[in-house]
């Protein structure tokens, strides 16, 4: 396992943007693959993004495609979500999590490790 940071997260009236940083502590093999999920208050965690730091390919839910921004800095072993045009919505804790998956990339099992969640709240 790697440990993970967030941080970047806030409140922004709907229409804004915020960018998430992700941090990893190290690299391992079997932590490729890093994701963005959120979870709001009484809701299923839901993968929103990932992408496979070797390839640099990234994978988006139909929820953010468009408006969200999966990036990573192998240099600082960071990966950042760029999200904007932001809605009520999309207000949750946002996690970000590394792992090796063998299918679904966007779903939380497939993912070993995981940071500690940083807000987000869009206002209307």
């Amino acid at each position: 396992q790697v440990r993970l940071v967030e941080s970047g997260g806030g409140s922004v009236q709907a229409g804004g943007s915020l960018r998430l940083s992700c941090t990893a502590s190290t690299y391992t093999y079997n932590s490729a693959s890093r994701a963005w999920f959120r979870q709001p208050p009484g809701k299923e965690r839901e993968g929103i993004a990932a992408i496979d730091i070797s390839y640099n390919t990234p994978y988006y839910a139909d929820s953010v495609k468009g408006r969200f921004t999966i990036s990573v800095d192998n240099a600082q072993n960071t990966v950042y979500l760029q999200m904007n045009s932001l809605k009520p919505e999309d207000t949750a804790m946002y996690y970000c999590a590394a792992g090796a998956p063998v299918g679904d990339l966007l779903l939380p099992a497939e993912y070993h490790s995981w940071g500690q969640g940083t807000q987000v709240t869009v206002s209307s």
